[in-house]
């Protein structure tokens, strides 16, 4: 049953399993859909889609899957006819809703599938107001502007959020990976990045009972320990971020991320620190970069060990002066004795896991005002777009040693 569906979730990018396809194929046979189109909607993309960026992907399959009946295409000019002067918009108290709703019911997907191919078959002539023909207002099933508690809305806005065929309206394509990053998506991210420590961090010190049962029966009953690392996260992050001047414009991003890490209960231990432009001797503890609360870049560099996990956020492009000369810092009344750059080097070869994310989009790179000191950057650190794509590449790399 669904096959096809199944395919052409894998086909539209949805990492769907077959221990997930088997899983939701065993909640259909409780009647966790209720028989209902919206209710196989949502049931299915709660256990098959994992990440809220493969949202939009799963709507797409969906509509293409379940689009409903195929038509002649002068029929479905006439009915976009039909739809057209469509009657003012009619709102329906809450009393008439529950009314219609005990009134009208729920019909299943098959029986509106039928319904709609009987109206196309049979109307004329346009309605608006009525309860039965293809039309404006009232309470048809079908049409737009009006209310059914199971209808499917044809052409129009939606109004009632009724419609059984929901997917048509795409809410997610702000999840997909192409797209910035809000909040949300910050905290999942940086949830991925716990779920892989326990994996690939600490020592395996820790006895795994289920898989030394296993061992120990595939070995004639003599006992066989199996260790594996806990399950208490060890990751530590320290993020370093660029404000102001030419991030001015990233500043809402860049709050969101600030908010996301701050919430997140995901680390061992998280240092955060402000910077401008480029890092010199100095490290700030706030977006203000008032050198009153600012800490030593040596001191931080000589207290924390290698095991962190790097982030450094900017637009890396400046005056190449910044990055290149003694002196360069952009603050006249500060002074750096070495040059941008050899901080960036001393930060990358104490902490081999790092990342660069920078919020300009990556098509610009090569031709941005400042490319050159951004292109020295990128040979310092691995640089990836902040789109949900560059987070997801940028997790996977700082878990692999450069």
């Amino acid at each position: 049953m669904y096959t096809n569906f199944f395919y052409l979730l894998r086909r539209e990018g949805v990492p769907v399993s077959i221990t997930e396809w088997m899983t939701l194929m065993e909640a259909l046979s409780v009647g966790l859909a209720e028989s209902s189109l919206s209710g196989f909607y949502y049931l299915a993309r709660a256990v098959l889609v994992k990440s809220e960026s493969h949202f939009d992907q799963y709507d797409l399959a969906f509509q293409t899957y379940f689009q409903g009946i195929a038509s002649p295409e002068q029929l479905l000019d006439q009915v976009a006819q039909w739809l057209e002067n469509p009657l003012p918009l009619k709102m329906f108290s809450e009393e008439e809703r529950n009314e219609l709703l005990n009134k009208l019911g729920l019909p299943d997907w098959e029986s509106l599938k039928t319904a709609l191919e009987e109206r196309m078959r049979k109307q004329d002539s346009p309605h608006h107001g009525g309860n039965t023909w293809i039309g404006t207002g009232g309470t048809s099933a079908f049409g737009h502007s009006g209310f059914h508690p199971g209808g499917v809305r044809i052409g129009g806005e939606s109004h009632g959020q009724s419609a059984v065929k929901v997917a048509s309206e795409r809410n997610y394509r702000d999840y997909r990976k192409d797209e910035t990053l809000g909040i949300r998506q910050f905290e999942v991210a940086l949830r991925r990045l716990r779920q892989f420590s326990t994996r690939l961090d600490g020592v395996k010190d820790q006895l795994d009972l289920d898989d030394t049962i296993d061992e120990t029966c595939k070995n004639a009953g003599r006992l066989k320990l199996v260790w594996t690392r806990p399950r208490k996260n060890s990751v530590k992050v320290i993020v370093l971020m660029d404000v102001g001047g030419s991030m001015t414009p990233y500043a809402n991003i860049c709050s969101q991320l600030f908010s996301a890490v701050h919430k997140s209960s995901h680390f061992k231990d998280l240092k955060f620190f402000y910077f401008h432009n480029c890092i010199y001797d100095r490290l700030y503890l706030d977006a203000s970069n008032n050198p009153r609360k600012a800490v030593k870049t040596a001191d931080v560099l000589a207290s924390l060990g290698p095991d962190y996990k790097v982030v450094l956020v900017g637009d890396a492009a400046m005056a190449p002066s910044e990055l290149m000369m003694r002196d360069g810092n952009i603050f006249w009344d500060l002074s750096n004795e070495e040059p941008g750059i050899t901080w960036l080097q001393r930060i990358a070869k104490k902490f081999p896991y790092n990342v660069w994310l920078n919020p300009l989009p990556e098509k610009y790179w090569e031709r941005v005002h400042g490319y050159q000191t951004l292109t020295m950057v990128r040979n310092i650190f691995p640089m990836y777009e902040l789109t949900l794509e560059g987070l997801d590449r940028a997790i996977k790399k700082l878990m692999v040693r450069k």
